[in-house]
């Protein structure tokens, strides 16, 4: 591909890269990125973080930790008995309808100096566990660091660290082995790590011709991934399991989409069905149980900003300008529910079994593209996003109201509350599965990971 007409040297070695950017930065932003070095840092151990001895990962979250700060203090709770040791955090021991004003008191950080992190997930098994991938340069250019942090009472801790050759964009926990993760990376591959490994992956897959953007784990039948790539195209690793090998490192189908596709996942309760978004603005939907003569397994697609049948009106919920779809996620409670988000800055919630039908929900809020957004899996109705204006907003999609139909319209979600401790853009959150449902991990492109309790934001929900 020709380089830009832009003579720097970070165009001419990466034009594919700097363009996408382009789409949806702030010009003063892409203006800083065109001062980062066009050179890669060399990958030796003097760049890799100290490794600490190993803490049990069992440990439960809230117990022990506390917020990190310069010096880190102890978390004190005032409510709680002078002779209690240690002090859990007040978000998790003061009760939700006693709680004060909103506060962050209890956050705790974590920092990823020379690279900035991507995605960030909890462990399904571990309360205590995060692992966040990140690329070094803004994910441009350079090398990428998956880290597996530990919540101890010293605070976030490295458990292990793994250094690749290039970026890294998305990652995805085993949900067959507790210590194993895959990675999403810009050259294309997958890379399953493992966490008593040192150094190099367990297993390598190489089949995207561009960078692989998003990758997701089966809950389901639990042996499966898939991955999707800016090369349009979602590939999916379904070994059976009486013939799982670790060297069978190739994909057994692709799904062609034909545009960037930002984002892929499973159905939290159909392992046969998959969906993704892309820049042309649709929410794809694919069944495996489908022939795959029938377009490629494909059974809806949903134009995300087309206005419904009947209603021809201009706006946000009906016949807005098509941009490209960043992420999505299945709603854990409600199968058919489909939450997505992207350039346009606003969140859509459809019910998959009516493609046409439009947005049940619209939440609008965010200042700049919205980058993830990921529902809660302690309740059916709050999802929570990141975006590019810096800030993690917590919403209420209005689940709870009275029934969608075309002659209603869409629900108007509401805003439950904002956290704005990033100083970049916010790149990914998640939730932890575990403990009082709320706590939060976020992580953004001023290399800081940070974990709150979202019920701070909730108030007296």
């Amino acid at each position: 591909m020709p380089a830009e007409t832009d003579s720097s040297p970070l165009f001419t070695l990466y034009p594919i890269r700097a363009t996408s950017l382009q789409r949806y930065l702030p010009v003063t932003f892409l203006e800083k990125l065109m001062r980062v070095p066009s050179v890669c840092p060399e990958t030796n151990s003097s760049n890799r973080p100290p490794v600490p001895q190993f803490v049990n990962p069992k440990k439960r979250f809230g117990q022990d930790a506390h917020p990190l700060t310069h010096p880190a203090p102890r978390a004190v709770d005032c409510t709680a008995n002078p002779g209690r040791s240690p002090p859990r955090p007040p978000s998790l021991a003061i009760p939700l309808n006693s709680r004060p004003p909103p506060s962050m008191a209890a956050m705790l950080e974590f920092r990823t100096p020379g690279f900035n992190p991507y995605a960030v997930k909890y462990s399904p098994y571990y309360d205590s566990r995060i692992a966040v991938a990140s690329a070094a340069n803004f994910g441009i250019v350079g090398n990428g660091r998956l880290y597996s942090l530990a919540l101890t009472a010293q605070g976030v801790q490295v458990e292990k660290s793994f250094d690749t050759n290039d970026s890294l964009y998305d990652l995805a926990w085993s949900e067959i082995n507790e210590n194993q993760l895959i990675v999403a990376c810009g050259d294309g591959s997958l890379k399953l790590y493992d966490l008593g490994v040192d150094e190099f992956p367990v297993m390598n897959f190489h089949e995207h011709k561009r960078e692989t953007f998003s990758v997701c784990w089966n809950p389901v039948t639990k042996d499966t991934f898939v991955s999707s790539s800016w090369d349009g195209t979602v590939k999916i690793f379904f070994p059976p399991p009486e013939q799982w090998s670790p060297t069978r490192n190739f994909s057994i189908k692709t799904l062609p989409i034909g545009n960037c596709t930002y984002s892929t996942s499973f159905c939290p309760s159909n392992p046969a069905l998959i969906s993704a978004v892309s820049s042309d603005s649709h929410l794809r939907l694919f069944d495996l149980r489908t022939p795959s003569s029938a377009k490629y397994h494909l059974v809806a697609s949903i134009p995300v900003h087309a206005p419904p049948p009947g209603m021809g009106g201009v706006g946000v919920g009906s016949g807005a300008t098509p941009s490209e779809l960043l992420t999505h996620d299945w709603n854990k409670y409600n199968d058919t529910v489909v939450a997505t988000a992207g350039v346009d800055r606003v969140i859509r919630t459809f019910d998959i079994r009516s493609p046409n039908g439009g947005p049940l929900a619209l939440m609008q809020g965010h200042e700049y593209a919205v980058r993830k957004v990921a529902w809660s899996p302690h309740a059916s109705d709050v999802l929570i996003s990141a975006s590019y204006d810096m800030t993690v907003r917590l919403w209420n999609d209005g689940g709870g109201s009275a029934a969608h139909g075309p002659a209603a319209g869409a629900r108007v979600g509401r805003q439950m509350g904002i956290m704005n401790r990033h100083t970049e853009f916010v790149t990914g959150v998640d939730w932890c599965l575990f403990g009082v449902g709320g706590w939060v991990a976020s992580v953004g492109w001023d290399e800081r990971v940070l974990l709150w309790d979202a019920n701070m934001l909730m108030g007296h929900r």
